[in-house]
């Protein structure tokens, strides 16, 4: 993890939802990426790095990555205990009893990963220090598309049927193609699965 912060202090690591053999990441979790490369310049020269860490193996990563054309620094925690640790990834059999340990309490389970961002400070002697977590909807602070539409005249205009981000939001590469978003966070084309109620970022 030491290797993360690239001779910096803080580190910034988003969680991002993209489990083994999903093929491609959360549309949320996209979302908020599509917010973050302009702002890396700016953080790496103020003492601080950002990474983007998800359970997919890195093989799935990198061509996703590749055609959203972000620059961040993206790792696999593929085989370890890092998102479990940090409660953002859960097994098949805690989902399937219904709860989960997620954003501070007990939650409905409706997805094996789950969004959050977490800061780290590394001291001079290397110790590292875990010094935030914020989780679900906490992740909207860094949402520079929310800010600017809450300033236009519609808002945010959710006003679909969950009445979230899930109604409009697709991968930038796709808004074009149909199709919505399962509870899960993934994209899927209009006839393959039914509509569901909720989103990744649609907690209330």
């Amino acid at each position: 993890m030491a290797d993360l912060f690239e001779g910096r202090s803080q580190l910034l690591v988003y969680h991002f939802m993209f489990g083994p053999g999903w093929g491609e990441g959360c549309v949320g979790c996209s979302f908020l990426s599509d917010n973050v490369d302009g702002a890396l310049v700016h953080l790496n020269n103020h003492d601080v790095s950002y990474a983007v860490v998800s359970r997919a193996t890195w093989s799935e990563i990198e061509p996703f990555k590749k055609r959203m054309g972000w620059n961040f620094n993206w790792v696999s925690s593929h085989g370890s205990d890092f998102n479990y640790d940090y409660h953002v990834s859960f097994s098949k059999e805690e989902v399937a009893r219904g709860k989960v340990y997620y954003n501070f309490g007990m939650q409905d389970a409706f997805s094996e990963e789950m969004p959050g961002i977490s800061a780290f400070y590394k001291d001079e002697a290397g110790v590292i220090y875990h010094t935030y977590s914020s989780y679900a909807r906490g992740g909207e602070a860094f949402l520079t598309t929310y800010s600017l539409l809450d300033v236009a005249p519609k808002g945010r205009n959710e006003t679909g049927p969950r009445g979230d981000l899930s109604d409009w939001v697709r991968h930038h590469d796709r808004y074009s193609a149909g199709g919505y978003v399962q509870p899960s966070g993934r994209y899927q084309a209009e006839e393959n699965v039914e509509k569901s109620d909720s989103c990744c970022h649609g907690e209330k």
